[in-house]
C-alpha cells in the first residue's frame, strides 16, 4: 500500500512553510510521496482575484521541483464551485485504491474539524495529520496524528503583501517562484 500525505491549500504563493510542513510529514511518518493539492474554491478562505490558477499551478511545480517525493494533484482544479474535502477523497480513494492517504492540517483547521463538510463522513476516508501552529489550540474530539514541525511563521498572505509592499521575500519562497512573481507581475508587483 503506498502511504500519500496530501497538503491542500490556495498556494497563493506556494513559501517555505509549505515545504517544510511536507517534507517533516514525509519523513516523520514514513510515508512515500507528499501531493500538493491546490484547491479550486476553498470553502473557509478566499484566494486573491489576482492570481489565475495555471500560475498559482506553475508557482508550485517550480516550489516542488527537485523532491521526487513531491507530486502535484490536479484533482481540485479540474473541478467547479467549492472543494469540499470529502468529495475529494471519495474521487481519490476510487482512482486509487491501493493507497492510504493522510490529510495534513494545521492547528487552525483542527479547530474547525467539527464545521467541516461531512465531517463525520470524511474521517472514514483519510486519516488526519494535525500540524501545530501558535495561538490555536489542537484540543479535538476527532481521531488526528499529530507531527510536530519546526516553526517557520510565514504565510501566503504575508507575501502577498509584502510583495505588493515592495519588501523583500526572499528566504520566504524558492527563488524560481520569486522570479515568476516578478516576471508575471503577480500580487501588484
Amino acid at each position: 500500500m503506498t502511504k500519500v500525505g496530501i497538503l491542500g491549500g490556495t498556494f497563493d504563493p506556494p513559501h517555505y512553510g509549505h515545504l517544510l510542513i511536507a517534507n517533516e510529514v514525509l519523513s516523520k511518518l514514513n510515508l512515500d510521496e507528499i501531493w500538493f493539492m491546490p484547491n479550486q474554491e476553498p470553502p473557509h478562505k478566499k484566494k486573491s482575484d489576482s492570481v489565475e490558477n495555471l500560475d498559482r499551478l506553475q508557482m508550485l511545480e517550480l516550489s516542488i521541483k527537485g523532491n521526487p517525493a513531491f507530486k502535484i494533484e490536479k484533482n481540485e482544479l479540474e473541478r467547479s464551485g467549492p472543494s469540499f474535502t470529502v468529495d475529494t477523497m471519495k474521487i481519490l480513494n476510487d482512482r486509487y485504491p491501493d493507497h492510504q492517504f493522510h490529510f495534513i492540517i494545521g492547528a487552525d483547521m483542527i479547530e474547525y474539524l467539527p464545521k467541516w463538510h461531512k465531517i463525520d463522513e470524511l474521517i472514514k476516508l483519510v486519516n488526519f495529520v494535525g500540524v501545530e501552529r501558535p495561538e490555536y489550540s489542537i484540543k479535538t474530539d476527532y481521531p488526528i496524528t499529530y507531527v510536530d514541525v519546526p516553526a517557520f511563521d510565514v504565510s501566503s498572505s504575508m507575501i502577498r503583501e509584502r510583495v505588493h509592499s515592495g519588501m523583500t521575500v526572499r528566504y520566504l519562497l524558492p527563488d524560481p517562484v520569486i522570479d515568476f512573481i516578478r516576471e508575471k507581475h503577480l500580487y501588484g508587483t
